[in-house]
């Protein structure tokens, strides 16, 4: 009877993994990402659980360019959601040891401990269940992005398709939504506000149900962008003394949660605030440089392993890109 079961069992371990083998050679490829005059249409779902397309591309009147998102947008998200994204290859293997640590003391799988990389590979190409076949996917997926395209296309792609509210995809969407303006004008406050939304904006980090929740991660953000040396002290300061102005949209989202049951979100990024006490020193790692100039070809980002060393944030007074 033990032999039967043994031997069964190793029979579903054997298929399942002929399954997943098959899954992997019908993976989509990712060279075409590489080209930035590309439009592609995915699947995005509203707060009602339906269904609409998304263009992904200069032919999405949102769309915002690497070279035009401001410095201290990308660190915002880069702090907040994958601090290492400058030294990994698209998995971080550390924050996944920390989450499965987490999830088996949880008995759930409550933390997804996915880059940057793996969340551009799964909002393009896959779908949100949480499964072991999907996980593997979305890993390799990861590791082809991270040969084929600079880390500057990954965090423009990442930026353009985030959800940042009731169907609004892309801090381009997001920024017209909440701050009514472009979002190459948006301020380090602002920036750190839509990053802060980024674990779950429709529910725990809805900034009109938890408008102080929001500001606080938002001010940690903050932080971590003055210790990395991306703003100064008086820009950090004046960030800190601004509130974004989102009051006048509060009848638009009222008025969409009307309709529809409270939904629930898991967090987009297992990344904990603040980052760990062995992170460089604050002046270690200045903003990236802007897409359309010296990072726009493989070979002109930092290496694998190491972060760009360009001077620190320009003093007080002087205007920022």
């Amino acid at each position: 009877m033990k032999k039967r079961i043994l031997l069964a069992g190793i029979a579903l371990v054997v298929a399942y993994v002929a399954y997943i083998a098959l899954s992997l050679r019908a993976l989509p490829p990712v060279e075409g990402l590489k080209n930035r005059r590309l439009s592609m249409t995915i699947q995005v779902k509203d707060w009602h659980g339906r269904f609409h397309p998304f263009v992904v591309g200069p032919k999405n009147r949102d769309w915002t360019p690497g070279s035009v998102i401001p410095p201290e947008m990308k660190w915002a998200v880069i702090v907040a959601e994958d601090a290492n994204f400058y030294k990994h290859e698209g998995v971080d293997v550390k924050a996944i040891k920390n989450a499965i640590r987490y999830d088996l003391e949880k008995k759930s799988f409550a933390r997804g401990a996915s880059t940057i990389t793996q969340q551009v590979a799964k909002n393009l190409f896959l779908s949100r269940e949480k499964t072991i076949t999907r996980k593997v996917k979305e890993i390799i997926l990861a590791r082809e992005m991270e040969r084929e395209l600079t880390k500057g296309r990954i965090i423009e792609l990442y930026l353009n398709v985030v959800e940042l509210g009731p169907m609004v995809y892309g801090i381009g969407h997001g920024s017209r939504y909440y701050f009514g303006k472009p979002a190459s004008a948006m301020t380090p406050r602002e920036c750190a506000f839509l990053a802060a939304m980024l674990p779950g904006p429709r529910v725990a980090y809805n900034p009109y149900r938890h408008l102080g929740k929001v500001m606080k991660r938002s001010e940690m953000i903050l932080g971590l962008l003055r210790r990395k040396g991306v703003l100064s002290e008086e820009e950090y300061r004046q960030a800190l003394a601004e509130t974004p102005n989102i009051a006048g949209l509060q009848r638009k989202v009222d008025t969409a949660l009307a309709k529809e049951p409270e939904p629930v979100q898991a967090p987009l990024s297992s990344a904990a605030l603040p980052l760990p006490p062995t992170e460089a020193p604050a002046t270690a790692v200045p903003p990236p440089a802007p897409e359309g100039a010296a990072g726009t070809e493989k070979g002109t980002e930092p290496a694998s392993g190491a972060q760009p060393a360009l001077p620190a944030p320009a003093p007080a007074g002087e205007g920022r890109q």
